[in-house]
């Protein structure tokens, strides 16, 4: 009985050891005065992911140069996989980009709503994730 339990224990912290490493380092560029950014950023630890902040001067420009439309602003964006995260996104919705790996820049929660991870509130608003096309065009691509 010992034995077994050390064993699963032991395969529990492989595997969750294997899960968090299988998520790449996401770059964060967010203002240094920004406290809703912030704790994004913890949201996504605490999710599994290491996180790169960076405190930059311009959020507007790293968005133009990792390629997400400025219509889908927010008040950080971010790069994991390959993709872009503009906003607010919840660490779920990452995490199904970088499984399925559809064709598109990335996804998108546009402006802060209430309620989305780093913008807890009393009164949340429901709220959408939207998948960003090359074409600017973009599609929901999961509700909250």
């Amino acid at each position: 009985m010992k034995k077994a339990f050390g064993l699963f224990i032991f395969l529990s912290a492989t595997t969750s050891l294997a899960l968090a490493q299988t998520y790449p380092v996401v770059e964060v560029y967010k203002s240094p005065t920004c406290g809703c950014c912030s704790k994004w950023v913890e949201h996504l630890k605490s999710n599994g992911f290491k996180v790169n902040a960076h405190d930059v001067a311009d959020v507007n420009a790293e968005r133009k140069r990792l390629g997400m439309p400025d219509s889908f602003s927010s008040c950080h964006t971010a790069s994991v996989g390959g993709y872009v995260v503009e906003g607010h996104t919840p660490a779920t919705d990452i995490q199904r980009l970088l499984k399925e790996r559809p064709k598109a820049v990335g996804i998108a929660v546009p402006a802060m709503p209430p309620g989305s991870p780093g913008m807890e509130s009393s009164r949340p608003v429901s709220y959408e994730t939207l998948l960003v096309h090359k074409d600017g065009s973009h599609k929901v691509y999961a509700r909250h």
